[in-house]
């Protein structure tokens, strides 16, 4: 019995041969135009970011100045800070409500120990130090107890706070003179972007957390945590020292950040950071962070600070609106972030 053959002709492979090279090669330029679903938000963090830097250059006159940039990195050096805490936080799907407290305990512990005559070099490791303490039993009361994050950072915030006005009732003025120093120092870069001591710390934090998140077990222990804490523990990861690390963290940064606020304003008082942790929660959020966790950049919450000190900065520089515009503008920016989280967690389902 004979059997048929196809008759290939040479046209016929060459035709076969050039789509089977066009395949690969459109397939590789659709992956370079295609956007992973889980930058979009930063991407749009930054559109808003630019957007409001060409508004406000437009509207007003040396709104792009060197001297007003470095002054919005200045002034949110300790929000930063901050946020980069909570990022590690909201990233497990966890929530931190105390750091704004134990921000202020910091400071205030700082202007009471130095006013007390305390060296500065054991004065700054101590403070902070502060804040770790308070993270790692706040890390304690969520993974051992089970406690829900509200709560046990709920508590935390109520026992910081009320550790404020035991130490300091009233407003202490820190008038030592190796603080003062360290606080005043600055330098310029170019003779134009100045840098003080607080935004050098401030980059330092970012480029560790950084570090932290993406390149070691432990950042990718995180956003496993984030994405399913059952899962993370049948593939071996340590989930129970993670879940408290990342509240030792989240208060460590809330420690060092009160060290930055006092820097900033030379002094500690016991109603400094209220509601501050609202600041650095909506900053993360804003930033790309995804509240449920598992997704979300260190980067994205700088870039979410940046966009809060731009709509201060704007406000500022309108000078007919009440500053209460700011936490306007900051509710909208969330309900719209939180929409487009949504959206794109229902998308990926």
């Amino acid at each position: 019995m004979a059997i048929v053959t196809p008759e290939k002709t040479p046209t016929g492979e060459r035709t076969a041969s050039r789509s089977h090279e066009k395949g690969p090669r459109m397939t590789s330029m659709v992956r370079r135009l295609h956007v992973d679903r889980r930058y979009l938000p930063v991407l749009g963090t930054f559109v808003v970011l630019a957007l409001i830097l060409v508004i406000g250059g437009v509207r007003y006159d040396n709104f792009l100045s060197p001297g007003v940039l470095a002054n919005l990195f200045i002034n949110n050096s300790f929000l930063i800070v901050l946020a980069v805490g909570m990022t590690f936080v909201i990233l497990t799907g966890g929530i931190d409500l105390s750091v704004g407290a134990v921000l202020a305990l910091s400071a205030v512990s700082a202007a009471s120990l130095l006013q007390s005559g305390v060296p500065v070099l054991v004065v700054l490791p101590l403070v902070v130090l502060v804040g770790s303490v308070i993270g790692l039993l706040i890390g304690i009361m969520v993974h051992v107890f089970e406690v829900q994050p509200f709560i046990a950072t709920l508590a935390g915030m109520f026992f910081a706070r009320g550790l404020c006005f035991v130490i300091a009732p009233e407003s202490i003025p820190i008038s030592d003179e190796t603080f003062v120093a360290i606080a005043s120092w600055d330098t310029w870069i170019a003779g134009q972007w100045r840098m003080t001591t607080s935004v050098v710390v401030a980059l330092v934090v970012v480029a560790l957390a950084f570090y932290l998140l993406h390149y070691t077990q432990f950042g990718r222990t995180v956003y496993a945590i984030g994405g399913g804490e059952q899962s993370a523990r049948l593939m071996g990861l340590p989930v129970a020292r993670t879940k408290v690390l990342v509240y030792v963290i989240s208060g460590t940064c809330a420690g060092l950040g009160g060290l930055l606020f006092a820097m900033y304003s030379r002094s500690g008082y016991s109603l400094t950071g209220v509601a501050m942790e609202l600041d650095a929660i909506a900053a993360v959020v804003i930033g790309g962070t995804i509240l449920t966790g598992g997704t979300g950049f260190v980067l994205g919450s700088v870039l979410g600070v940046l966009v809060l000190g731009l709509i201060q900065t704007v406000i500022t520089f309108e000078g007919t609106l009440s500053s209460w515009w700011t936490k306007i503008f900051i509710g909208a920016l969330l309900l719209v972030f939180v929409v487009l989280q949504r959206v794109l967690a229902a998308r990926r389902t």
